[in-house]
């Protein structure tokens, strides 16, 4: 008793079994591939049971009605080895659609963070190449029994596959803009696949007809761009390089064994799907590598920003962005009804201080003062130095009251604060303070209420320093 196996039928429509001996016809069995429930198909395997009676020969023949041209095996087991090849197999394909998937899924989440039109692209790359794959190499009719005419159609994605890597070569090396004559040609063999796609809509098999050759052209063009690329010193391009080499060599392998120029074997039969992954795990490393490349520029970009923006020695805001950005507070707390206050401040007797003591210990003192004022005051307070020993604080959601007490607080801060000098003295410092809440119902600008808590500073250093003023008009008895 023998069991002859076509463990590719699932990639047929039919099959037409022919048992004869002694010259005479004995059996004759049609498997159709459409029949999910047909008792000689197991999971995509046809098995066709047989027996050769002793002193005899049985002869077999075997007719395929093929979808596409395409190369298959069949295998003739005795019982014991027939049920271990139909229970075993296809974890190296499952493996590789399991990277893919978790590719996908790794890339959609880079998708959701950036918006790069690169990151869908490669998602659709990554989901043509393991449908293919999965379709190819039996996992669909293996572990779902999925298999005939109505799966077919997927076969299209051996040509989505090269057109989403097509346009993610345009898109992640931007040859629109930078490279327009390697755009021309990428645009050329896109415009060819597509036609082979629309055409395969309508006849998949006679479009399949044509995929080798077209897989070979495509490989021709984009390794030729690449190499172009290369030598014009894009940074990407060379990783890029690396994923396709192995992408071409392997496919290259899969053409021959499909125009059948090479004998088969498990890298020529597999080289399309070791390709996919090879080249999908290099793209990922390219994205990510791509991504690093723009956090570095936009942290370089972030931090001359904030250079701009900011005191180099106390860290704070400086008077241009402090305008600018409270304008911007102040509106905002306008229109949800919220008071704003500003707070302007001047270290007492700053000149004395670095006479005496030497400029080095007024920086100190400047910094030191700036560490207090952050503790005093609120996370979404506004802080910044306008120069020399001035600073002023921007507090939105603080009426004159609440401002008033944090002045004081900031006041009683500084002065309990010892000052350590240069020459290890012990050294104290005053701040004089002015206070002024924004008149809302006369739509007060920033800078009018600044005005008049300087005012109020002016007059807490002419009454003795080391106090709290604030604004005449706005204190409430």
């Amino acid at each position: 008793s023998l069991f002859l196996h076509l463990p590719k039928a699932y990639h047929v429509r039919s099959i037409d079994i022919f048992e004869e001996r002694s010259q005479s016809l004995i059996n004759q069995t049609l498997i159709n591939l459409n029949d999910a429930n047909h008792p000689l198909m197991y999971r995509g395997t046809a098995v066709y049971p047989f027996t050769v009676p002793s002193q005899q020969t049985t002869v077999i023949y075997i007719r395929s009605h093929i979808y596409s041209h395409q190369w298959f095996s069949s295998e003739i087991y005795d019982d014991e080895h027939s049920r271990k090849a139909l229970v075993g197999g296809h974890i190296d394909i499952a493996l590789l659609v399991g990277m893919m998937v978790a590719l996908v899924f790794y890339n959609s989440l880079l998708y959701f963070a950036t918006s790069k039109k690169e990151n869908i692209l490669y998602s659709f790359y990554l989901i043509s190449g393991l449908t293919w794959i999965a379709l190819s190499y039996g996992l669909l009719a293996k572990a779902f029994g999925i298999y005939g005419d109505d799966v077919f159609i997927l076969n299209l994605s051996v040509f989505t596959m090269p057109i989403f890597l097509v346009l993610f070569m345009m898109a992640i090396f931007e040859t629109r803009v930078l490279y327009p004559k390697e755009h021309l040609a990428l645009q050329g063999i896109l415009a060819l696949l597509s036609c082979f796609f629309i055409y395969g809509l309508f006849d998949v098999a006679g479009s399949l007809i044509h995929a080798s050759s077209m897989a070979a052209l495509m490989m021709v063009v984009t390794f030729s761009v690449s190499i172009s690329l290369f030598r014009k010193k894009n940074p990407l391009v060379k990783f890029f390089l690396i994923g396709h080499t192995f992408f071409v060599v392997f496919n290259g392998f899969a053409v021959m064994y499909y125009k059948g120029i090479v004998e088969p074997n498990y890298i020529n039969s597999h080289g399309v799907g070791i390709g996919i992954v090879l080249e999908a795990l290099t793209l990922a490393f390219i994205i990510s590598y791509r991504i690093k490349i723009l956090e570095d520029i936009r942290s370089k970009q972030d931090e001359l920003k904030r250079q701009a923006s900011t005191d180099p020695l106390t860290q704070l805001y400086n008077r241009r962005y402090f305008m600018a950005e409270g304008g911007y507070m102040v509106e905002k707390a306008k229109t949800s009804g919220e008071s704003v206050s500003v707070i302007i401040l001047d270290i007492d007797h700053f000149k004395a201080v670095n006479d005496q003591y030497g400029h080095n210990t007024g920086d100190i003192v400047l910094v030191s003062v700036a560490d207090i004022f952050r503790r005093c005051s609120r996370d979404r307070d506004l802080i910044a130095r306008f120069g020399g020993e001035e600073f002023v604080i921007l507090l939105p959601g603080a009426d004159h009251k609440e401002a008033q007490e944090c002045a004081e607080r900031i006041r009683a801060g500084v002065e309990k604060h010892h000052f350590n000098a240069d020459d290890g003295s012990d050294l104290k410092v005053t701040v004089s303070l002015g206070v002024a809440e924004l008149n809302r119902s006369s739509s007060e600008p920033l800078e009018a209420a600044v005005k008049r808590a300087d005012k109020a500073l002016y007059e807490a250093k002419t009454r003795g320093r080391n106090q709290v003023r604030g604004a005449a008009e706005l204190i409430v008895a």
